[in-house]
Formats: C-alpha cells, sequence, structure tokens
C-alpha cells in the first residue's frame, strides 16, 4: 500500500524531534518570592529563556505554592514537576549524605561551608542521577543561629522550649538538649509562632526576617552553627529532552545561578542582620557555656551520623578534612 506524500510527510513531522516547539517546565520552590533563593532561582529562569530564545520557559512557583517543601523532590523524580528546589538536610532519613551540611559546627563558615560542598558534589550528583534526576547548582543559606523568646546562657535553658523542627538534625538537636521538637515548614512558621506552636528555632538571619520573627520573638544567638544548602535538580528524561544548546543553556545558567548565589548570601546574612537588628531583634553572640554546650551537640551528632552513613560518610568527612 502507497502511502499518500503528504502523510508520509506529517507522519514525519509527528515523529521528528520539536526543535522549534517552546517547552514550559514547573520549578517548584518553598520559600517566598522575595527571599535570595527565589529571587536567584527567577533570574536563572530568566536566563535560560534568553539564551534559548523563548523555546525553554521555566516557571517558578514561590513559596509552597505548587508543592510542599518535603513534597518537591519526589514531584521532581516522578516527573509531576521537571525542576525542583529542595533542602537538602530535609532528606537526611533517606541517604545520610543529604544531611552532611545540617551537622552543626562540621562546617561553620562560608569557606568551610563550599569545601564541604566539593567533598559531597560527587556523592549528590551520583545518587541523585540513580534515582533519575541531575544536580544542576547549590546555594547557601547564611549560617544558623538560635532564636529565643528569653535570653539564655546555657544549652540547659532551652529544656521544655517548643522548639521547631524542620530537617531530622533540628529535630535531633532538640531532643539532646532536651526541648520539644515541633515539625514546622517554612511557609508555616509565621502561623506557628503566632499561634505559640512554637517558640524557639534554629536558622539564618534570612528566615528570622521574610517570616517576622521579630514580631514574635526578641533574642538571636549568631552561633554560626551550619549553613544548610539548597539544590536545584532537574528531572533527567526532562533535562535528556532537551536539544543540545537548551542543554548548554540550562547548564551555563545554573553555573552562574550558583557563583551569583553563593555572593547574595553572604550579603543576605549581613542585610537580614541588620533589618532583624531595626525591627528590635537583639542579636548576640552565644555566651561561652551555650557555644560549650552546642559543641557537645555537634560532636554527638557528627559521631552519630558518621555510623549511620558508613562509607559514604567517611570518604566524605576525610575528604572534607583534606
Amino acid at each position: 500500500m502507497k502511502l499518500h506524500p503528504a502523510l508520509l510527510a506529517a507522519a514525519a513531522l509527528a515523529l521528528a524531534p520539536q526543535a522549534f516547539a517552546q517547552t514550559k517546565w514547573d520549578l517548584p520552590a518553598a520559600y517566598p518570592a522575595t527571599n535570595f533563593h527565589t529571587v536567584n532561582l527567577s533570574q536563572f529562569a530568566a536566563d535560560v529563556d534568553k539564551a534559548t530564545g523563548g523555546k525553554l520557559k521555566i516557571t517558578v512557583h514561590a513559596n509552597a505554592s505548587l508543592f510542599k517543601a518535603p513534597e518537591i523532590k519526589r514531584a521532581v523524580q516522578g516527573g509531576q514537576a521537571q525542576a525542583g528546589e529542595i533542602l537538602l538536610v530535609n532528606f537526611q532519613n533517606e541517604w545520610q549524605v543529604f544531611g552532611a551540611d545540617g551537622l552543626p559546627f562540621l562546617a561553620d563558615s562560608y569557606d568551610a561551608a563550599w569545601k564541604l560542598y566539593q567533598a559531597q558534589k560527587p556523592l549528590l550528583e551520583k545518587k541523585l542521577n540513580e534515582q533519575g534526576m541531575s544536580l544542576l547548582y547549590t546555594v547557601a543559606w547564611p549560617p544558623q543561629g538560635i532564636y529565643v523568646k528569653k535570653p539564655i546562657q546555657s544549652a540547659a535553658d532551652l529544656k521544655g522550649v517548643k522548639w521547631r523542627a524542620y530537617s531530622p538534625a533540628t529535630a535531633r538537636i532538640a531532643e539532646l538538649v532536651g526541648a520539644q521538637p515541633v515539625t514546622v515548614q517554612a511557609a508555616e512558621l509565621s502561623q506557628a509562632m503566632a499561634t505559640g506552636v512554637i517558640e524557639s528555632y534554629m536558622s539564618s538571619g534570612s528566615t528570622g526576617f521574610d517570616t517576622k520573627t521579630y514580631e514574635h520573638i526578641k533574642y538571636w544567638y549568631d552561633t554560626q552553627a551550619w549553613l544548610p544548602k539548597n539544590a536545584v535538580i532537574v528531572n533527567k528524561a526532562a533535562f535528556d529532552a532537551l536539544d543540545a544548546a537548551g542543554k548548554s543553556a540550562v547548564m551555563k545558567a545554573a553555573a552562574e545561578a550558583e557563583t551569583r548565589g553563593w555572593a547574595a548570601s553572604k550579603k543576605e546574612n549581613t542585610d537580614t542582620q541588620e533589618k532583624l537588628k531595626a525591627n528590635g531583634m537583639n542579636i548576640l553572640p552565644p555566651p561561652p557555656q551555650l557555644k560549650t554546650d552546642m559543641a557537645k551537640v555537634g560532636d554527638t551528632m557528627l559521631k552519630e551520623w558518621l555510623d549511620k552513613a558508613g562509607a559514604d560518610g567517611k570518604a566524605l568527612v576525610d575528604a572534607y578534612r583534606k
């Protein structure tokens, strides 16, 4: 049977890669549109749009509007979203290495956090690849301190306090200092403080300002405990479906977003502390006893983590400490 030439042409067109068709990606994120991570994401999306001449459009869905923070990784893995931004420490229970940058005082400065990332990165890339995803870039949050309603001198002063936990590590800190852990994600934090669900938590100046923590809590101890990272991940099938120019545009924009994001985080750390002070927050260095107590918490948690993380964890820490 001879097919009509027009039908053959139509069939060939249907089977050919849609080189000129516009591709649309959804990118869920857990933080407000004004947060420096989300601003960086939006710039990343704009850069990809420009570099591909509008052929790849990435829509950033801020403030957990498409998926809640703990759901984003699975959504990307399952192809419900083509890309997404996750807080790595949220997934420590799935694989311990995801939580390496949430270990108190393992890496307590930007330089140390970057060094830890370089040790962690090959392991992250391998694991995500096995799960059908790729790592585009990461950006660290500013250093974490303790928000609390009253002045404290030691970890003992946190006993019984209702403490926001957002990851396995923050829940474990609560247990070790005798606080009561309550799981609250970033998008629900303001309400949790307003209703008295929590009265203390550990996070950055950035989160404190975003959530207007100063309206409910007046003390922040700058412990610089750790710098957790957000990672922007992509569904491998969605990425592989792009043409060579599209892939190149995404990777170039991702590399620029990583450099820009880490610089923005440093600036955010300084800026938000000033803004918190202007809104009545007392920003204080940790008293000596609190510092000693929290260092012990860090030592305990590192030992526990290494026991669970096995060979991967040992390799990571060894590479980091070289």
